[in-house]
Order: C-alpha cells, then sequence, then structure tokens
C-alpha cells in the first residue's frame, strides 16, 4: 500500500468522482483509477461503488476511509515535525482575506511579498466575509484569515493586530450635519444609515456603538462596493459608515466627518486557533505581515484610538 494510493483513495472519495479527484490530485484520470484498482485487489474488496452518476463508497470504502486520513495526517504531522526542527520555510498555507482591509498596506500586496520571499510555500487564499472566515478558521479549513474586528477577540482565535483605524460618517452636501467637523452617534441614529452588509467588521461595530449608547440601528441600504455606498450618500439617501481611508478614497462630493460619542474604529487583525500549531510557513507569514506594515511608515501605533479628550471629559 502506497501512500499515493491513499491520497487519490480520499481525494476520490471527497470529490465523488474520479475526473475530478485527478484534476485535484494534478494527476489524470487513468492513473487515479488505476491506483484505485491496485488498492482494492490488495485489500481484496472494492472501496467504490462505479455504477451511479457520482461515485460512492462501498461499505469497505467506509471502513477504510478514517484510516486513511489518519495515516495521511501522521505523514503530514511528521513532515512538519521535521520542518520545525530545520526552520525550513516551505509546504502550504490557507489563508482568508477580507475585501477591503483598512490598511496602509493592501494584504494582496504583503501575501504576494510573502511569496516572493519564500517561493517553496504554497498559498491558497480565499476571499469571503469576517464571520464565514472567522467559521473557516475554527474549523481548522484555514491556517489563518485577516479579520476585520471591533470588539474583543473571538473566543477560540489567537490575532495579531495588523491596523485598525477610525469609522467615519460620509454624508452628502445638503445633509443637515455637512458643515459640521464632528458628529455624536445619536445624531446619525435619527437618519437612514448606509453600511457594509452583516458580517462584515464595518457593520459590527457600528451594531455594538448603537447597542451601548441604546439605539438600535436602522440600516436602511448595505452594499460590499463602499464606492456605491458613497453614491448613495452623495444622493442624499442616509449616511455612510466607513472606514476613513476607504471612505477618503472614495470621497467624491461627500463630506467626510469624525464620529464621536462614542469613538468607532475597525480593527484588522491576522487570526489563527489557539490550539492550532502553525507550521514554520504560516508563522513566518504573521512575522512578514507585522513587518510589512511597519516598513510602509505607518506604525501600528499610528492608527490606534485617539487618547481621551479631556477637555470634554473623554469619549
Amino acid at each position: 500500500m502506497e501512500l499515493r494510493q491513499l491520497e487519490y483513495f480520499l481525494a476520490v472519495a471527497e470529490e465523488s468522482n474520479f475526473t475530478r479527484a485527478a484534476t485535484r490530485e494534478h494527476v489524470t484520470q487513468p492513473g487515479v483509477s488505476a491506483q484505485i484498482r491496485r488498492l482494492e485487489r490488495e485489500l481484496g474488496e472494492r472501496l467504490f461503488d462505479r455504477s451511479g452518476r457520482e461515485v460512492q463508497l462501498t461499505s469497505a470504502g467506509q471502513a477504510v476511509l478514517p484510516y486513511a486520513r489518519a495515516a495521511l495526517q501522521a505523514v503530514r504531522s511528521a513532515k512538519l515535525a521535521v520542518a520545525n526542527l530545520s526552520g525550513l520555510i516551505q509546504g502550504r498555507v490557507r489563508v482568508g482575506i477580507i475585501r477591503f482591509v483598512v490598511a496602509p498596506v493592501d494584504v494582496s500586496t504583503v501575501l504576494a511579498d510573502f511569496v516572493t520571499r519564500h517561493p517553496d510555500v504554497e498559498l491558497s487564499v480565499i476571499e469571503a466575509t469576517t464571520d464565514a472566515l472567522q467559521r473557516d478558521v475554527l474549523a481548522g479549513e484555514l491556517d489563518m484569515a485577516f479579520l476585520a474586528l471591533s470588539g474583543p477577540a473571538p473566543a477560540g482565535l489567537h490575532t495579531q493586530e495588523f491596523v485598525h483605524c477610525p469609522l467615519v460618517a460620509a454624508v452628502g452636501p445638503d445633509n443637515p450635519v455637512a458643515g459640521q467637523v464632528t458628529v455624536s452617534l445619536s445624531e446619525l441614529a435619527s437618519q437612514p444609515l448606509i453600511c457594509m452588509p452583516t458580517g462584515t467588521g464595518t457593520r459590527a461595530a457600528l451594531e455594538r456603538a448603537l447597542k451601548e449608547i441604546g439605539l438600535e440601528p436602522q440600516v436602511k441600504f448595505q452594499a460590499n462596493d463602499p464606492q456605491i455606498l458613497i453614491e448613495l450618500a452623495t444622493r442624499g439617501l442616509g449616511v455612510a459608515i466607513l472606514p476613513e481611508p476607504i471612505a477618503r478614497r472614495h470621497a467624491g462630493d461627500v463630506r467626510i466627518l469624525e464620529i464621536k460619542d462614542p469613538y468607532l474604529d475597525a480593527r484588522v487583525e491576522l487570526a489563527w486557533r489557539q490550539d492550532a500549531q502553525l507550521s514554520p510557513a504560516a508563522r513566518a507569514l504573521t512575522v512578514h505581515a507585522r513587518a510589512t506594515v511597519i516598513r510602509s511608515g505607518t506604525t501600528l501605533a499610528g492608527w490606534a484610538r485617539p487618547a481621551a479628550d479631556t477637555t470634554t471629559g473623554g469619549r
């Protein structure tokens, strides 16, 4: 019995299809079929029922499946142990990213530079909302993810701050508060709010702050694209709540107001499971992400929450 036979067996079992399994393993379909037949001959049982449109595990295949997974995991663990001893920077890192990152350095730049520095690392990247990425990290489907957070770090996750910045209000030129420099959240709550969808860090920060002052969020419009949020605010349809760098990047004709009482901010943090043993490649990525922001000239502290305003008794 060979490891590649177990790899092909697991691929077919998870894909329910020989062709998809072959694509996943970067080999030809006849090659996968031949190895599965050899494994079946060695075990003396058919592992797959091939009679239907989708390939199904037989009773024997279902019995073999957990042992195949355990064997392959043992091999990966052995390689990781050796890599830890040698400090070898190679392997695969599965990373989740949010679409818009409120940082002086774009996450895609961080990842591209990392791959350039460590060409032996295979980087797998997916994009989703903070909530979805958080679930994937906790489920072990991702090694780590860049999450937009507003409150404490989620239970079960270790986080390393990437950057954080204020949230601001973007209003059209005819809005009653357009002439102000700052605005309180209670002033905004009486107007239609425009924000990113539920599951994003910006939305979570807004809802959390409103709840703290006893108000219910009245989000009338939502969209993933900040340009759409800005356009809606420009047309007088409400107040857009956005991270400051994104708001100023797409400002156009809107007025940007600092939100006080309470101050609102959103953080982007690199997160991974507390109980996970990061591979050398994954650990190298955490170091690289932090170093890249610092090298950019905008320190993490420079984007931090401002000190209390002593002239007004704080925020």
